[in-house]
């Protein structure tokens, strides 16, 4: 039997690859993001974990549900959204074919489509390459990418999770599964873009995501997801949050008793709201 570690809501903001580069202007602007990181890594490998699962929102896909099922992802990454933000991104990581297409029998099981792909020139969006940078630096722990499908329902893709923890659970994996995407995603007009680099677009969605952090760490799971379709529409959640529907979906959903900690500080990035959140299991 498998099981779920560590279950978490991480940020991927490419600012924090700015962060990295050392002798720049940029140079440690997002530490605060790369401790939270660092550190949920760590205590992956503390409880045993060695396979990431990881649902990015940045793999956005608008037909079904699609699972990287590559035995090995290697390449050099730039970003085709801000490649002035990553670029020179190499990495190496063991994938894990045998888990996605268990994966993809759960999921077709539920009744909607899945693929798990063994395609050559399919490598990694930076919804997963920035986290793994730092939370597996040496890429001991097997890698498996969830893309999101941007026009999935809430409810959707809170059936792909359930089908997802299925799947762990039936298998011999102990999972590390990161819901890899920001909290309100609403970005500035471009003309004052740059003077957002640390902050949200606007004071409405500031608030909202605090609020959802307080709930969180209260563990009112309920009330969150009650709220969670509504939170997607209003503050533009990125790629509908599927990543936060199928996170909640491998939990429990509103069932789910167990409460969030904030690594960290909650942070505004160019508009958008960003955090680390550990789940409790």
């Amino acid at each position: 039997m498998g099981s779920v570690v560590l279950a978490a809501k991480i940020t991927h903001v490419p600012s924090i690859w700015l962060s990295l580069q050392t002798g720049t202007k940029h140079e440690g602007i997002r530490q605060n993001a790369v401790d939270g990181l660092v550190e949920l890594g760590r205590r992956a490998r503390e409880r045993g974990a060695d396979t990431f699962i990881v649902l990015d929102v940045h793999w956005q896909n608008n037909a079904g549900f699609h699972l990287n099922a590559r035995e090995r992802v290697t390449g050099s990454y730039a970003s085709h959204e801000l490649p002035h933000f990553i670029s020179g991104l190499r990495y190496d990581y063991r994938g894990d074919p045998e888990l996605a297409r268990l994966v993809v029998d759960e999921i077709r099981a539920a009744g909607m489509k899945a693929h798990a792909h063994d395609v050559p020139d399919l490598g990694f969006e930076y919804g997963t390459l920035v986290p793994m940078h730092l939370m597996n630096p040496d890429g001991d722990l097997r890698v498996l990418s969830v893309g999101v499908n941007i026009y999935a329902s809430i409810e959707e893709q809170r059936l792909v999770g359930e089908a997802l923890r299925r799947a762990v659970d039936a298998s011999d994996r102990d999972v590390a599964l990161l819901a890899s995407g920001s909290l309100s995603h609403e970005f500035p007009p471009n003309a004052i873009s740059e003077t957002k680099l640390n902050e949200h677009t606007n004071e409405f969605n500031r608030q909202v995501d605090m609020r959802v952090l307080e709930l969180w760490q209260a563990g009112r799971m309920a009330e969150f997801i009650a709220m969670l379709p509504e939170y997607a529409k209003r503050c533009h959640g990125e790629a509908g949050m599927g990543d936060t529907a199928m996170l909640f979906g491998a939990l429990g959903w509103d069932a789910y008793r167990g409460r969030g900690e904030l690594l960290g500080r909650f942070f505004g990035s160019t508009g958008t709201g960003q955090a680390n959140v550990e789940f409790t299991l």
